[in-house]
């Protein structure tokens, strides 16, 4: 969703940067905001051209203090996975500059080419659109970079999960138990880290929704080296909460059916299915606020709880 406003315009010393990398003769014509991020920023900047033609730049600007103490490594993850990706077949936007560490910006930022399409994040064709995921996540996991990303980290323990208010108590319990144990040994694959429809970009033709294909996957801030689980894992939780707790189940079985190879031991899947939901206990607020800001309105805080709920309620009966 975008929208053009005072709230659009470039900051004066990110625009003076942003001219830098312009070709001679264009300029910025228009900036619009892009809507249903959490931690950056994000605008639109369409650039006039030499021939009178348009293109459009996308820019992240990282201005939370929050979010500013992690930019330089985020955004320095983001510009070399987008340097990795040129050329792979992986539809990525390209890097055209960055700038981690604010030396010539007013905060950390990162100007990037704009892919077309949009992320999809209606129950509405969602049939469709789960294989078409799965089958980009096994063409990421399949990359093997010369130099491999740093290790993936998992923020979430046992003492910082928010159960949510009324949930399965014993369920919850059970699944806490899970992730006190040590992490089940893997084969390191690349991962996104936050693969998830609403960094998907889709072009959707309006009279035959069957037809959607991807066009782009963007924010490769959290790109990191572990198991596919792991990705696997967190696309399976945010489509439980965005379409219902059998979507997570179904999207592990189209990741295999598409020829992606998860964990061998049932417990070591739960593992990491487990270790994702609970992590996104301690976000619903920010996860349910950005997909209400995409279109999705009907997504309160407590509908995605009550969706969190059920969805690890599933994982521990499937269990038992």
């Amino acid at each position: 969703m975008t929208d053009h406003d005072d709230a659009a315009a470039v900051r004066p010393l990110t625009l003076a940067w942003v001219s830098r990398h312009l070709e001679v003769g264009e300029r910025i014509v228009r900036t619009d905001v892009l809507y249903g991020g959490i931690t950056a920023e994000m605008r639109r900047l369409t650039i006039g051209t030499r021939e009178g033609g348009t293109r459009d730049l996308v820019l992240r600007t990282f201005v939370d203090p929050f979010y500013v103490e992690r930019a330089e490594d985020w955004l320095s993850r983001e510009a070399d996975a987008l340097t990795l990706l040129a050329g792979t077949g992986v539809p990525a936007p390209g890097l055209v500059a960055v700038d981690p560490t604010a030396a010539h910006c007013e905060y950390p930022s990162l100007l990037m080419t704009h892919l077309a399409g949009r992320p999809v994040l209606d129950d509405a064709g969602v049939e469709t659109r789960v294989p078409l995921l799965a089958r980009q996540l096994v063409a990421i996991h399949a990359l093997r970079p010369a130099e491999r990303p740093q290790k993936y980290v998992t923020l979430t323990t046992a003492d910082t999960v928010v159960v949510p208010k009324g949930a399965h108590a014993a369920a919850w319990a059970a699944a806490i138990d899970v992730i006190r144990k040590p992490a089940p040994p893997y084969e390191g694959r690349f991962l996104h880290r936050d693969f998830q429809p609403g960094n998907v970009l889709f072009d959707v033709p309006p009279s035959s929704p069957a037809g959607a294909r991807i066009t782009g996957v963007v924010d490769w801030a959290a790109t990191s080296w572990g198991p596919a689980d792991l990705d696997v894992a967190h696309c399976s939780t945010n489509l439980a909460l965005l379409h219902g707790p059998g979507w997570g189940q179904r999207f592990a079985e189209a990741y295999e059916e598409a020829g992606g190879v998860l964990a061998g031991a049932a417990s070591e899947r739960l593992y990491w299915r487990v270790r994702d939901a609970l992590a996104c206990s301690e976000e619903v607020q920010l996860v349910a606020r950005s997909w209400r800001e995409a279109g999705r309105t009907e997504l309160t805080a407590r509908v995605v709880e009550e969706r969190l709920d059920a969805y690890v309620t599933a994982l521990m009966d499937a269990l038992g």
